[in-house]
Parts: structure tokens; C-alpha cells; sequence
């Protein structure tokens, strides 16, 4: 199967099948309080905020998905031309398929659709082994891009037959990638969330954008497990489909541990602005959503796209307000309060005291 016909089943199956986490990412443990006297005026709460060096009008990024698919091109040139008028960051997927097959580049080159926005590129974290920062620094510079997300997913590929097994010396292999292209990386899961021994490694390394993508949105182990061309691969795929740290507490742990010239972004399972809000309160600098955009995409178009992007956007400024929240530096010091099951996951790593958070 080549490259281009593997993203094109991925697309297939994310968008008609039952690809979501069995378990939540634990926002809904996250609680924040209301304020009945907010003294707030909703059309002057600010939402912007600052991204790989320019100014986005919401803090959100449709996030990295499947790149090299027929469909890549349309969907990449339609989302990114909908974050564009959404005044927000755009990444495409993964650009594996331009160095194998140039012909296909053009779907990446989008960078017409959002003149000014923040666009990104994407490379697997396992393709540091087989290309040089050089040439990873030549895709990102071929379609303009103001950075490069560099993607774990190491679930996912032990689910693929054509998938990687070893995984030594990436930790070094980013680090190298960082300082050849200046820090313009962003780290990020695919949906298995970030440890805090893995924040710890790529705060060493001074990865200076962390995307924790946790569990409890797209599960690429059940993908994986739709496409499985054996009973091993399978059954291993159906046992592994919840594996993850759960967004909420990978997050919460992001904050704990990176310093505070990180950005850190929230993503897996964040689907509305509540969930944004949540996200920057107990941390984040950014929401990143994937799915929950492609599927308003792929039955209405851009406009479809655009229209949900504003919905979040309304959510969003509307907790800010229901929270006296005036920007995104108050909402990240409102009270909360953090309950249920994300309370068992901090207290095992005695991060919640009898306050809370």
C-alpha cells in the first residue's frame, strides 16, 4: 500500500467510523467558577495572543492531520484558508510523502490561502532517523511555513505493518532539529499524551512549543485497528484503543514542570470552547482542534468550517465572561476547581493539595 492510499484510508475511517477514546480526556473534572457580577463588557474581553511570532485572534490551531491523501490538497488549501478567516493557526499534515513523492506538493503549498496567519509543517518524529535537518528545514521552507511540528506517535506505528519498531536516539535527533532551525519546532503527541518524564526530556532539550495531544479525542490505535491486515494487529489495536494519559492531566502536568517561555498547547478531546477555556485556565496557551473542524469541513466546506470555528470562539469568550475573565492572562488565574477522577491522577503525584489547584 502506498503512502498516499494509507492517509486516504485514514481520512476514510476517522470520518465514518467509531475512532473516539472509550474514556474522556477529564475536562469535565476541571470545574470553574461563576461569577454572577463579572463587570464585563463581552465585546471587550481579548482574546488574542502571540504564536510563533505573529498575532492570532483566538488562541486556536487546527491542528496536523493524515498528509499525501488525493483528498490532502483540497482539505489542506479549505482548513487552512477557513483558519485564515478565523484569524488563527493552521498546521498541515505530515509532508513524509513530498520527499518520496514531489509530485504531490503542491497540496501542501498553501500558504496563499493564509498570507498572514501562522502555518505550519509536519514531519514525524521517526523520519529524524532517515532525513538530515537540512532537509526537514527544506519542507518547511518550500511551503512557507513559520515552523515545523515535529509528531510522536509511536502507538499508532507498532499498530501498522509498515510501521516503525525501533525507536532509539529521537530524543537527540530533536534536540539537533532545534537548533538547526532555531527553536521553530512544536512537539507534539498524536493522541497519547505527554508524561511528565517526556515533558522533562523535551524541556532539556529547550523544545520551546509542546502540543500535550492526550487521550480522549481521536484514538490512532483504533484507527489502526480498522485498517489491521492480521488477527495479531487487530486484536493488539482493540486492546490498546483507550491507551493514553488523559489531556486534562497531561496539561496540568505540562504547566507544572515546562517554564514559562514554553507555549504550551492543549489538544485530544478539546471540542468546544469550554473545553478551550478549561485548557487555558489550568495551563495553556493555545486549544488545538483536529476532527471536531474536519468534520463540519468535510460536509459543508470552508464555510461549515469557519462557522463552528466561531461557535467555539463565541464559547469561549463566553465562559471568560461567566469566570470575570477580561484576556487569556486572567482566565489563566481563575479559580477552579479540579474533582473526579483528574484529582486521583494528580494526587498520585501529590500536585493537589487540600486547596486544589
Amino acid at each position: 500500500m502506498t503512502i498516499q492510499e494509507r492517509k486516504a484510508e485514514h481520512l476514510r475511517i476517522v470520518a465514518e467510523e467509531d475512532v473516539s477514546y472509550g474514556k474522556s480526556s477529564l475536562f469535565e473534572c476541571i470545574h470553574l467558577l461563576h461569577e454572577a457580577l463579572p463587570e464585563l463588557d463581552i465585546d471587550e474581553i481579548d482574546t488574542t495572543t502571540e504564536f510563533f511570532g505573529k498575532k492570532l485572534k483566538a488562541p486556536f490551531m487546527i491542528t496536523s492531520m493524515t498528509g499525501g491523501a488525493e483528498f490532502a490538497g483540497e482539505m489542506n488549501r479549505g482548513l487552512a484558508e477557513a483558519a485564515s478567516k478565523s484569524g488563527i493557526a493552521f498546521a498541515v499534515g505530515s509532508q513524509r510523502v513530498m520527499l518520496r513523492h514531489p509530485e504531490v506538493s503542491d497540496d501542501f503549498r498553501v500558504r496563499s490561502k493564509i498570507p498572514e496567519g501562522v502555518l505550519l509543517g509536519n514531519i514525524g518524529a521517526v523520519q529524524l532517523a532517515e532525513y538530515s535537518p537540512e532537509v526537514i528545514k527544506g519542507l518547511m521552507d518550500d511551503i512557507e511555513a513559520d515552523g515545523m511540528c515535529v509528531h510522536l506517535n509511536v502507538a499508532q506505528e507498532l499498530l501498522q505493518v509498515e510501521g516503525h519498531r525501533d525507536f532509539t536516539g529521537i530524543t537527540d535527533k530533536i534536540a539537533r532539529l532545534v537548533d538547526s532551525i532555531r527553536g521553530k519546532i512544536l512537539v507534539k503527541e498524536t493522541g497519547a499524551g505527554l508524561s511528565p518524564r517526556v515533558l522533562e526530556k523535551l524541556k532539556s532539550i529547550g523544545v520551546p512549543y509542546i502540543d500535550v495531544s492526550g487521550s480522549g479525542g481521536t484514538s490512532w490505535t483504533r484507527v489502526e485497528k480498522y485498517r489491521a491486515p492480521s488477527p495479531v494487529l487487530y486484536n493488539t489495536g482493540q486492546t490498546l484503543s483507550n491507551w493514553g494519559i488523559p489531556t486534562a492531566f497531561s496539561l496540568i502536568a505540562a504547566k507544572k514542570i515546562l517554564d514559562d517561555k514554553t507555549c504550551i498547547i492543549s489538544s485530544g478531546g478539546v471540542y468546544n470552547g469550554l473545553d478551550a477555556a478549561k485548557s487555558i485556565a489550568v495551563g495553556a496557551d493555545i486549544a488545538g482542534f483536529a476532527r471536531p473542524v474536519l468534520l463540519p469541513f468535510l460536509k459543508g466546506g470552508v464555510e461549515s468550517a469557519k462557522t463552528y470555528l466561531e461557535s467555539v470562539l463565541y464559547e469561549l469568550k463566553t465562559a471568560m465572561l461567566l469566570t470575570g475573565s477580561k484576556d487569556l492572562k486572567s482566565l489563566g488565574k481563575t479559580p477552579r476547581i479540579i474533582a473526579g477522577e483528574l484529582k486521583d491522577w494528580l494526587n498520585a503525584y501529590g500536585w493537589l493539595g487540600e486547596k486544589g489547584m
